[in-house]
This record gives structure tokens, sequence and C-alpha cells, in this order.
């Protein structure tokens, strides 16, 4: 067993009927890798709230009736988005199909920081929350184990969606056991407190509007709501990873929207409400939940009351580890649909032997590690650098739906209340945006957005250095017009393959310019020669077509008619030709694979592959192509298989 298996798991197989099955989530374990990042907020959220209010404490009531009506209005809302892209309706396809495609750019953009940002805060908390257990002395190794953290999950990932997830089921649920506990022990336990509330509430509302007056009132509730609300952002994770959830995909996200949604709500609401009940206040060293719990656990036996807080904490811990699969599962994603569509290097969009797609996945790991360092770790810092970005994405996709409702008004079905939630939504998450935007603006704000300009700015460039490829490449497209035309000759007697004879086995990615160029390069450059085209086609299964088996049986077809037309351009021009294609995610092995057997069957092959040359070349652009052909050639001579590639240079 090679440490590659040991490490990542065997190789999954696209024979494999159950395939889909073993990679998607139900809704309880989507519940858990995709919710976890919204419920985690929880365990820094109210105490960010609470912390904002100074001695006002009673006005956390306020906070909490608002956070749980900005949960359920950005549920209900994301619910549609869910129904409306059943294959995906993140906040940068959304902001894509319904705005722009700059728009699309900019909350793609947003989301990939905040996806860093969630795997660095959410470390981070779990750090805080377990070395709140332990002695003062002992805060030295938590960076590093932050860092350890890191590493541990971006392998975990590297094998799989499902194995990552389900690692996590017991202590997701110990945690939802043990808050849900506090909750209602809090509650019940001081049930008289509750009922004075009201008046307790009142009259401190009087008291702060007589010293702050009634704006600075408002000023600040609205930076109480913008610590903690402005938190609760992991709702937008189940639209992101709607391809890896379990069919029906729309019911299964949708249930897992009501899941999270709920779960938050309750528990964000009723930390505050246990807050205020058992009077706790910050302490050095220590969170704010491990200030309730040991004082809510004061009377018990001293066992059960260790015990009891040490447990529950632990269970924070884990869930913010959890938490942290969100960006994970989600931020390697948003990566992938930019990829594809050229915002971002291509090599982002491609998938594993185990279906991950983990270039992302190792490039959100990185940075949440450079993030670590340059944050060491505050939490605090981290919160002010975490939120703003999710509500620009929040935005566009709120403004995107209600311009589609507004657009779809004559024929869409109940589009007034569809319109409704979703405005609804716009208002509150730009009210949020803007709130934070300016409450946190010079608290450090102010470095997420220039980090996202920067990200928009590169993508720009790297977009519109595809496109001047692309325009060079249609350069070629003659050669498939008349390459069509040749197939319309009538027909002619097919030509036999001889085994025997020289054959020139051609490597193509699809019927284009570049195929045919390169076939009629080979009788250019050495004559007629080769009596045999043998045309092999590898169909990559990336993050755009693995999402069901209906699109890999779309992707077969489609490589299996680009060799058809290869083999009539032969036939057509006197040859003995014939196509061999399969489809998989290593290109360089399937291809080695199929040339090996080809070389068994045509003892005098050579194999060729075209190679796009560009005269103005960097570092930076050769990396924005994977150059496949170059490791071709290094593989097929330690295989003692001839290889030569035929150059077709491109000028402008």
């Amino acid at each position: 067993m090679s440490l590659k298996t040991i490490f990542f798991g065997k190789a999954r197989s696209l024979a494999d009927r159950d395939l889909f099955h073993k990679v998607s989530l139900v809704a309880v374990f989507a519940w858990v890798g995709l919710g976890a990042d919204g419920l985690s907020s929880s365990c820094y959220g109210p105490e960010e709230t609470f912390k904002a209010l100074g001695s006002n404490h009673h006005l956390s009531l306020f906070v909490a009736l608002a956070s749980v009506i900005t949960i359920v209005a950005i549920c209900a809302s994301y619910s549609q988005i869910i129904a409306l892209f059943p294959s995906g309706g993140g906040g940068y396809l959304v902001a894509s199909k319904l705005l722009s495609p700059a728009a699309g750019v900019v909350s793609g953009s947003a989301l990939l920081i905040d996806y860093v940002l969630t795997i660095t805060i959410s470390v981070a908390g779990g750090a805080d929350a377990l070395f709140s257990l332990l002695p003062a002395h002992w805060l030295a190794w938590k960076l590093p184990l932050a860092f350890a953290a890191v590493a541990g999950l971006t392998l975990l990932n590297l094998r799989g969606v499902r194995e990552s997830v389900m690692l996590f089921v017991p202590v997701f649920f110990l945690f939802i056991g043990t808050h849900v506990f506090v909750i209602v022990y809090a509650l019940s336990t001081h049930f008289s407190g509750i009922q004075a509330m009201p008046m307790d509430t009142m009259r401190e509302v009087h008291s702060v509007s007589q010293e702050l007056g009634w704006f600075g009132l408002l000023a600040l509730l609205l930076k109480a709501y913008s610590m903690g609300a402005g938190t609760y952002t992991g709702i937008e994770a189940v639209s992101n990873g709607l391809p890896i959830l379990r069919e029906p995909r729309v019911q299964t996200g949708r249930r897992t929207m009501i899941y999270m949604g709920a779960s938050l709500a309750i528990t964000a609401a009723g930390l505050l409400l246990a807050y205020l009940v058992f009077g706790v206040s910050p302490q050095e060293g220590k969170t704010l939940n491990a200030v309730l719990f040991e004082r809510m656990t004061a009377g018990w036996p001293s066992g059960l009351s260790t015990g009891f807080v040490f447990t529950t904490l632990a269970s924070e811990a884990a869930l913010l580890l959890i938490a942290a699969q969100a960006g994970f599962l989600d931020g390697p994603r948003v990566l992938a649909n930019m990829a594809l569509d050229r915002w971002f290097p291509t090599r982002f969009a491609n998938l594993s032997d185990r279906f991950v797609a983990q270039n992302g996945v190792l490039l959100m790991g990185s940075a949440a590690l450079v993030m670590l360092v340059v944050t060491r770790g505050s939490v605090g810092l981290l919160v002010v650098l975490y939120s703003i970005n999710v509500f620009i994405t929040f935005s566009l996709s709120q403004l995107g739906m209600v311009r589609h409702w507004w657009k779809e008004r004559l024929t869409a079905q109940d589009w007034r209340r569809k319109l409704a939630i979703n405005g609804f939504g716009l208002l509150l998450t730009t009210f949020i945006l803007v709130s934070l935007t300016v409450v946190k603006f010079f608290d450090g704000g102010w470095a997420t957005l220039l980090v996202t300009g920067v990200l928009v700015a590169a993508a720009f460039a790297i977009k519109s250095h595809y496109h001047k490829v692309s325009r060079q490449l249609h350069r070629l497209d003659h050669l498939t017009q008349f390459g069509t035309e040749t197939e319309t000759i009538t027909a002619v007697p097919t030509p036999p393959l001889d085994p025997g004879a020289r054959t020139a086995v051609i490597l193509v990615n699809g019927y284009n310019g570049l195929g045919l160029h390169t076939l009629l390069n080979v009788p250019r450059v050495f004559g007629d020669t080769f009596r045999n085209y043998v045309f092999v086609q590898v169909g990559v299964v990336d993050a755009g077509n693995f999402k069901g088996a209906d699109d890999l049986e779309a992707l077969r077809t489609h490589v299996a008619g680009s060799g058809r037309r290869y083999v009539s351009f032969a036939h057509a021009r006197g040859y003995g030709a014939e196509a061999v294609a399969s489809v998989g995610t290593d290109t360089v092995e399937e291809i080695l694979r199929l040339s090996t057997a080809l070389r068994e069957r045509y003892a005098n092959a050579v194999f060729f592959s075209g190679q796009l040359l560009f005269e103005r070349e960097t570092r930076l652009t050769r990396w924005l192509h994977n150059h496949t052909v170059f490791i071709l050639q290094r593989r097929f001579f330690l295989e003692n298989l001839p290889f030569i590639i035929l150059p077709v240079k491109m000028t402008g």
C-alpha cells in the first residue's frame, strides 16, 4: 500500500454505480458539514454582542430578537435560491447569471476570502475554547495547535467530503445536546427573572437614552448587532454545496437549511438570555461561554460540574473545527466554478482520484495558515475581518433574485411573495453590510476590503489573459470548418488498418483546430510514411461535469463523437483510422494507459501531440496553463515510447 493510499485513501472508480451515493451527503450529515459554520457562530457571536453592550446587558434582548429575524430572513431567501439553482446556487453563480459576470467575480472573490477566514476563525475559536480549560502557562501552545489543526483538516479533506464529515458527527450532536441543556436549564431555573426582563429592559432603555440620547442608543444597538449578527454567516454554505448533497438535491438542501436556521437561531438567542439571567461578565483567558458554564454549575457536585464544563467546552472546540469544514467544502467549489469560467487558473477545477478539488483544498488550507500567522490567531481581530465579505455576497445574491422575480413577474407564480422575501433579505443584508463596513472599517475591515479588491483585480487580469489566448485559438477554427466539409465528401471505402504499418497516434483534446493542425502537420513533416492514424482522447472529469451520472454519460458521448469526426477526416484522405477514448481525473495516467495498450497492437507506433507556443510568455502566464504535453513527454520516454511534440506557433 502506497503512502498516497494510506493518507488519502484508495482511488475511486468512475465505473462504480454507487459512486455518487458514496460521495454525497444526506440532510443530517450536510447539517454537520455545512451547518456547523453558522452554528459555530454561537461560540463567539453572542459573546461579541454582550461585550459591545458594555454594562447595558438588558439591551441584548433587542439584539437577540434582531438576530433571530436576520437568520430566518436569510434562510428563507436562500431557500428560494436553492429552488432556482438546483445544481448549485452559490453567491458567485447567482450574481453572475442574474446580474452580470463582473458582479459574479466580486461576489465570488468576497466569498473566497470569507471561506479562508471561516477556516481561520473557526480553528482559532476552537483553540480559545480548548485553552479556556487549561492552565494559563499553556497558552504558548495555542497557535502551534491551531497550525496543526489546519494541516490536519487539509489532509482529511483531501480524502473526500463524506470522510471529512462522518468523523465529526458524534461531537456535533454532543454540542447540540449540551447547549440545548444549558439554555433550557438557564431559562427554567430563572423563570421569575425572565418575567421581570421586559421591565428591566425598558428601564435600561430609558437610562441609556437619557445618558447617550436616542441616537446614541441606536448606535450602541447597531454596534452590538453588527458584532453579533454579522458573524452568523454560514447560511449560504448550503446553496454553495448543493452538488455534494444527496438527490433530490433541492429537498435535501431545503431540509438542511431548516435544520441550520432553527439550530442557529435557538442557540444564539438562548445563549444571550443565559448570559443575562446568570449575570456573566468577561474574564481574562476565558470565553464568555466558559464563564457561563462555570457559573451555571457552581452549585453542582465538584466532579459533575467539572465534567460538564469540560465536555461542553470540548464540544465547542470540536464544533469550531467542524465549522472550518464549510471553508474546505465550499471554498474549493467556488474557486472551481470561477476557474471553469476562466477567472482563475483552470487547474483549480481539476479533481483528484478521490473526486476532490485538491488544488482548491490545498490553497484554502495554505491561505488559512497565512492568516493565522498574520493575526496570531486573535479571534477578536478575525471577527472584525470576517463578516464584511459574506454580506457582500449576501447582498448581491438578494439583488439578483429581486431582479429575477421582477423580470419574471408576468410568468412566475406567486411572484409577489417571492419578491417580498428576497426584497426584505436585500434590505436586511445591505443594511448589515453598510453597518459592518462603517463600524469595522478602521478596526481592520479596510484590510479585508483591500485584499478582496486585489483578488478581484487579479481575476480580471487572468480572464484577460485567457481571452487573448482564446482569440488566438480562434485563428485555427477555419481548420475545423474545413474538417467538417471533408466529412460531407461522398462515402469512399474505409481503408483497412494494418497493424504492421507505421502508425501515428495523435493525442487530441476535442475536435478542434489544434487537433486538426497536428494531424495535418504529421504528413507535412514526415511525408506519406504513416498509413494508420489513431486518435486518443481523454475526457477530463472536473468540477464542472462531476454532478451526476447523466453528466458523466454526456461527457463520454461527447468524447466518442469527437473521435468519430477525426476518424471520418482521416478516412476521407485514404488513411486507416480508429479512435480510442476514456474519461478520468488524471489525464496523464489515462493517456499513458491507453497508449501502452496501443503500442501492443501497433508495433510501429509513434505518438504525437500538438503544443501551442505564444510569442510573449512569462513565468506567470505559463503557470496559468497546464502544459500537460511536457509531463507526457517525460513519462513516455520513461516507458520507451517514441513521443514527438509538434509546435503550433501563435502570434499577436
